[in-house]
């Protein structure tokens, strides 16, 4: 089966451990509010609009700022891409329906789930809901592909 998207599989184990050392300390750094300066350094942000007005606010300035949570972030989107889109030692037919229907599956059951929130949650919290879900279709997609593959391989046995 001809793919040209797909990654050699040997980039594999590097993408499952970006996807969980981004998944752990993403959810790490959110449940206990954790922020450091240990990475601080001076960035450059496309618009920066501090909380209180100032003379650096406005379009293309250098800022301080910890880029813990980006390289978290990043983490989690390359890592989850790479193994999401690597090629399987038996690249076949059956494996890319799999990926196909897991990718569906997730895109749908992602905006059920942002929909549902969309109706049921409310304030800064419905903020966070739309920051989880800028990982959710890739971490659903990555999770139920490798559950059907697992599932599919242990009825051959």
């Amino acid at each position: 089966m001809q793919t040209n998207y797909l990654l050699p599989n040997k980039y594999k184990t590097i993408g499952w451990i970006l996807f969980i050392v981004g998944i752990v300390s993403g959810l790490f750094l959110m449940f206990n509010e954790y922020e450091t300066d240990a990475l601080t350094i001076n960035v450059l942000s496309i618009y920066h609009d501090g909380i209180l007005s100032s003379k650096e606010d406005g379009f293309f300035r250098i800022i301080e700022n910890s880029i813990l949570d980006e390289l978290i972030v990043i983490a989690i989107i390359v890592g989850g891409l790479t193994v999401g889109f690597t090629k399987e030692k038996v690249e076949d037919e059956f494996i890319f329906k799999l990926r196909k229907d897991s990718l569906v599956w997730a895109l749908i059951f992602n905006y059920a789930v942002l929909i549902f929130a969309t109706v049921f949650v409310y304030d800064f919290v419905f903020f966070d809901v739309l920051v989880f879900n800028m990982f959710t279709p890739l971490v659903f997609f990555v999770f139920r592909f490798n559950f059907l593959k697992y599932k599919s391989q242990s009825h051959e046995e």
